[in-house]
């Protein structure tokens, strides 16, 4: 059975040559289905939740042609790749709304630490105990989500030291979140931060994953993967996210592959053992990204994340076939073969390529690569 799934993508406007230009406030006040973020550089669309990998890859690509088609009426705009402001910029804010109390809350506290693009993952999960199990298992396991995707080696045209410089730099809130061992606690622990002051609000849980829903703490429908960079490739993110599926899919057929079940860690510090190597896996993740020297959160021991997500693969795979999806996860073959764009940018970089000539070359692919899954894949489907 396929769960249901969604996105929200969020995206830098700017010109053909790379520059970051805010436009946040023209495209929201013009464009239905668009949303603005603090800074006005970054705008966000949100996809219906669908089962259909084929019309979900549909939901991706259509709205971000007909934000192109609206950015060439306003200019000689375009959208960017990469997960932060790579040419440049990230020396101020540009807020989008001015009056808005919790904007001004995070420029303050953050500046433009969050100034950064990514793709969040939403997967529907009815059932709250369930949920907050896949939320467990996707929570030791996101490194490796964030192996694959990582698109931010650049930050103000230099070459950063990561791979993910997003999430490297990334004000995760608070600073501390357990495992949720139910949905009971994780009501009590929100509850509590927000006395705390440690959440400004429930939208306020800035982790790698989190629960979602109408009416958080108490009324939950779907776990968000929050981790990822900007996969701007549709195909590719698509895999990524048939991974995380398939993998939830294997833990409802086999309840046993819980985190606070399975791992060897002393049960008296089993819960915090595993957030903090969790933890450090996200910073290696961030530095490296597949090359990143992980541990198990079973058992501890040492192991590449491109041989971790290898592994899982293996085991999802008949799932997905059985499921029908198993062709959408063939892409991560090629992710883990030839590299993420992170890996991609920087061989170019060390080719001697230079920031700007690899964020345009970036530009145009994304271009062609929208243009041709509209005419062969969308066309198909409406037809």
């Amino acid at each position: 059975m396929l769960l249901s799934k969604g996105f929200e993508v969020e995206m830098y406007t700017g010109t053909p040559e790379g520059d970051v230009v805010g436009l946040s406030d023209r495209i929201v006040a013009d464009l239905e289905g668009f949303v603005r973020e603090p800074d006005s550089r970054n705008v966000e669309y949100t996809t219906a939740p669908l089962c259909s990998y084929d019309r979900l890859l549909c939901a991706l690509v259509k709205p971000r042609v007909r934000l192109r088609q609206y950015l060439k009426q306003l200019g000689d705009y375009t959208l960017l790749p990469g997960s932060t402001l790579s040419l440049g910029g990230s020396d101020r804010f540009y807020r989008s709304d001015p009056n808005n109390p919790y904007h001004t809350y995070i420029e303050q506290t953050y500046g433009t630490k969050v100034v950064t693009a990514s793709i969040h993952i939403n997967i529907g999960i009815s059932q709250p105990e369930l949920l907050m199990r896949a939320i467990r298992l996707a929570r030791v396991e996101a490194p490796l989500y964030l192996a694959l995707s990582a698109s931010s080696p650049f930050l103000d045209g230099e070459v950063t030291g990561y791979h993910s410089t997003r999430w490297g730099l990334f004000p995760k809130t608070p600073a501390v979140v357990p495992l949720f061992e139910s949905h009971k606690h994780y009501i009590q622990w929100t509850e509590e931060q927000l006395q705390l002051g440690t959440m400004q609000n429930v939208r306020h849980l800035w982790s790698a994953v989190r629960p979602n829903g109408d009416r958080r703490p108490y009324c939950l429908n779907r776990l968000e993967l929050r981790i990822c960079d900007l996969e701007v490739n549709p195909l590719a993110l698509l895999a990524i996210t048939a991974l995380l599926e398939a993998r939830i899919g294997q833990m409802m057929e086999d309840p046993s592959l819980d985190p606070l079940e399975l791992c060897t860690f002393p049960a008296a510090t089993r819960n915090q053992d595993l957030v903090a190597l969790t933890d450090a896996n996200e910073i290696a993740a961030s530095r490296h990204s597949l090359d990143a020297e992980l541990r198990h959160w079973q058992d501890g021991k040492t192991i590449l994340a491109r041989d971790w997500i290898e592994e899982i693969y293996q085991q999802v795979w008949p799932i997905a076939k059985k499921s029908g999806f198993s062709c959408f996860l063939s892409p991560l073959k090629k992710i883990l073969r030839e590299g993420n764009t992170a890996q991609q940018w920087l061989k170019l970089h060390d080719s001697g390529l230079d920031t700007r000539s690899i964020i345009l070359q970036g530009i145009n692919g994304m271009v062609q690569q929208e243009w041709e899954l509209e005419d062969n894949l969308c066309a198909q489907l409406v037809a």
